[in-house]
């Protein structure tokens, strides 16, 4: 048999370290497994410079190394392995990796969400280094540039418009002329005199320059085929982001896109079971928010246990 652990956090972005940081000093010795992309979505970020705390910015993967660091010094085991399986059904719950079986008697679930991207080898490549999936986190590196923003909805009018308040001109790309955006935020864009349209429009490749970083875009348009060169100096994804939900599914309450659901804090459906981070949070996405989100958990988390006696 198993031994039960207190408490065991799925993932290893902010909210998952930050939970671990905060439980480990209520000496609740929690259990933390990294999952697939350890760190997160910041690991695939270069400088991160709205984080409080690093007047000169930080590398993505440097902070969220320190944030492990500082996870383990305060006593968190940190697995470098993924959960496949998890049954909440069970007191204490099973949770299952890809080798092992553990217990536990409470969990936070930090599994983040993913950027939804066009799937291109340039886009991968060029991540970081000119192609971005969050305007709030890149666009102050975009001043006097010229940034193409590819999207349909509201979150694409949104970023568009945020990106006006540094580029010179922001191109809005989009296959169709069908916008799923609600009328205000589309008529909001159209009155931006810094937002251009390209309408029936693919992009099918990103080109770098000498220096490694986005200098143009190839598109395709979809009702000739016909492609052409468009030089820019950035590309953002706004296509949306994806919970990473999946094996919680029939488990826990999801909300109609897959966010876990919660209530009076961080409390899921599932008592005993908490969520922080981007998997519970659709609106704000940020580091920082995910980081407080972790420390609420945390401490809803403690609060649980000690009620029951743990």
């Amino acid at each position: 048999m198993s031994s039960v652990h207190d408490l065991v956090i799925i993932g290893s972005g902010p909210a998952g370290y930050t939970a671990a940081i905060y439980t480990a000093r209520a000496n609740l010795k929690p259990l933390l497994f990294q999952g697939l992309q350890p760190g997160g979505q910041l690991t695939i970020t270069t400088e991160v410079e709205n984080y409080p705390g690093y007047p000169e910015g930080v590398q993505g993967p440097q902070m969220m190394e320190e944030f492990q660091a500082q996870a383990e010094r305060m006593g968190t085991e940190v697995r470098f392995d993924n959960i496949a399986e998890v049954d909440f059904s069970q007191r204490p719950f099973v949770i299952k990796s890809d080798f092992e079986e553990f217990k536990a008697n409470a969990l936070i679930l930090c599994t983040g969400a993913t950027a939804r991207l066009l799937g291109l080898e340039s886009e991968k490549r060029l991540m970081g280094h000119g192609v971005s999936a969050c305007a709030t986190c890149d666009g102050a590196f975009f001043k006097e540039k010229e940034v193409l923003v590819v999207g349909a909805g509201d979150s694409a009018m949104e970023e568009a418009q945020f990106l006006t308040r540094f580029a010179t001109r922001v191109t809005i790309v989009h296959r169709r002329e069908v916008f799923r955006a609600s009328k205000i935020m589309i008529d909001r864009a159209h009155a931006n005199e810094k937002i251009d349209w390209m309408l029936n429009k693919a992009v099918v490749d990103i080109l770098a320059g000498d220096d490694g970083k986005v200098r143009a875009v190839i598109l395709e348009d979809t009702q000739n085929a016909e492609r052409s060169e468009v030089a820019c100096d950035g590309v953002f994804m706004a296509i949306g982001h994806t919970p990473n939900s999946k094996i919680f599914e029939g488990q826990i309450d999801l909300d109609d896109s897959g966010y876990i659901a919660v209530h009076d804090g961080t409390h899921t459906s599932v008592e005993g079971v908490f969520a922080a981070g981007d998997v519970m949070d659709k609106t704000y996405r940020q580091a920082i928010t995910a980081a407080g989100t972790g420390c609420m958990a945390a401490m809803d988390a403690e609060r649980w246990l000690e009620s029951q006696g743990h």
